[in-house]
């Protein structure tokens, strides 16, 4: 079955009382990651349900993080704006071949 993008969503539900936070999602994004985790660390992450469509995880609430904005002040910014265009111009030496060659 195929969902719409609205439809591939991810609830996290924790609180206070218990120390595991539940995370059911239909995006496969989420579920690729969420198994990988589950096949490395599965003392840690466990997939406690699964449908055709969906899958839902418990973790311990210390997995689950908020995390502020990163701040580039703008000297930053255009440095890693110049380096990446190098990069980009270093490639097109390398990456293209001509037609007449062929």
């Amino acid at each position: 079955m195929k969902l719409t993008r609205y439809e591939q969503e991810t609830i996290v539900n924790f609180n206070a009382e218990e120390p595991d936070a539940i995370v059911y999602t239909r995006d496969k994004a989420v579920m690729r990651q969420l198994d990988a985790l589950v096949t490395d660390y599965p003392d840690i992450f466990k997939c406690i349900g699964e449908t055709d469509i969906d899958k839902t995880y418990s973790m311990p609430k210390s997995r689950i993080s908020y995390r502020k904005p990163r701040r580039i002040s703008e000297a930053k910014r255009q440095q890693a704006r110049d380096a990446m265009k190098k990069l980009n111009n270093r490639g097109e030496m390398y990456g293209k071949c001509s037609t007449d060659t062929l």
